[in-house]
């Protein structure tokens, strides 16, 4: 690993940088730096002041964002974990139109949210995603969406687009009182789904009145006096309604719904978890459409 300051470091990239890089790279000493300043605001409030920008941490996710054609217009990567800058450069694939500051892991440190940072961060643009998208069939698969009614977890929000991607669906749809999806810990538990499953927040008078034209039956979740979830048909156009954490679906949203479902526990617990609940009945909506495209009825994958 290289130890040499950030000046010599400075000096390595100037003296090489218009021979081997296609696109900038800065040497960034200070916290007060602007794109910094943009990364902070992006990881604590994505979109509101960012003009539509979200902040990522983490290798991993960076990874994901570009192989998902993201626009990404800033990487932020430690100086200290860098045994090479062309190494890191090629490694990702970086485009000209991205820029690369390289800052002081400490400064690094102090703009990110997580209590462990990882040395690399970055910008990225939300993607303008419609009902268009959200709504569009996979093939023989009719539309399936997942409506969230003031899910407050970003932990479970992230979980849900990961098995939302895994299972199938074609879009999610934040009511009123959900918390941002680009919040860094939703970001991360999506594991990278984020970037490619159509994310809507919307009214629930819009999110109705769409499903509605759509012709997409809406079921929601409850414990008790509703149809066990295996004897619900999941073939054509649907939207699960998923409530809040500790209170489920609220009555006046509730009502909107075509029919109610719930997930037989012969144990002893009350509920199950949003994400937990959520991913069982995907599961289920996507083995039931399996069959009926006559695929294999046994799911394969891996958890990660």
């Amino acid at each position: 690993m290289r130890n040499d300051g950030l000046e010599g470091e400075a000096a390595r990239i100037s003296r090489s940088e218009a021979q081997v890089f296609p696109m900038p790279i800065r040497i960034v000493q200070s916290k007060q730096n602007a794109r910094l300043k943009e990364l902070r605001r992006a990881l604590s409030r994505p979109g509101r002041e960012t003009k539509g920008l979200a902040g990522v941490e983490g290798m991993h996710l960076l990874e994901e964002a570009l192989r998902a054609d993201m626009k990404v217009p800033s990487v932020f990567v430690a100086q200290e974990s860098l045994e090479s800058i062309e190494q890191f450069v090629e490694h990702l694939g970086l485009s000209e139109q991205i820029e690369v500051l390289v800052v002081p892991r400490a400064i690094l440190d102090s703009v990110l949210e997580t209590e462990t940072p990882q040395p690399v961060a970055a910008l990225v643009e939300m993607p303008d995603w419609t009902w268009g998208h959200v709504l569009r069939a996979r093939g023989a698969w009719a539309p399936m969406v997942v409506v969230l009614a003031g899910l407050q977890d970003p932990g479970n929000l992230g979980t849900i687009l990961r098995s939302a991607e895994a299972f199938g669906a074609t879009g999610v749809v934040a009511l009123p009182g959900t918390v941002s999806a680009w919040n860094p810990k939703a970001v991360r538990s999506s594991a990278g789904s984020i970037f490619r499953v159509p994310l809507l927040a919307v009214t629930a008078e819009e999110c109705f009145t769409c499903l509605r034209e759509a012709g997409a039956r809406i079921l929601t979740t409850t414990v008790r006096g509703a149809e066990p979830a295996d004897m619900m048909n999941f073939t054509g156009p649907v939207a699960l309604l998923i409530g809040n954490e500790g209170n489920g679906v609220p009555e006046e949203l509730a009502r909107q719904a075509d029919a109610r479902i719930t997930i037989p526990c012969p144990g002893a617990v009350e509920s199950l978890n949003a994400a937990v609940a959520t991913s069982v009945l995907l599961y289920e909506a996507c083995r039931q459409r399996m069959a009926t495209a006559g695929g294999s009825n046994s799911l394969r994958g891996s958890a990660r």
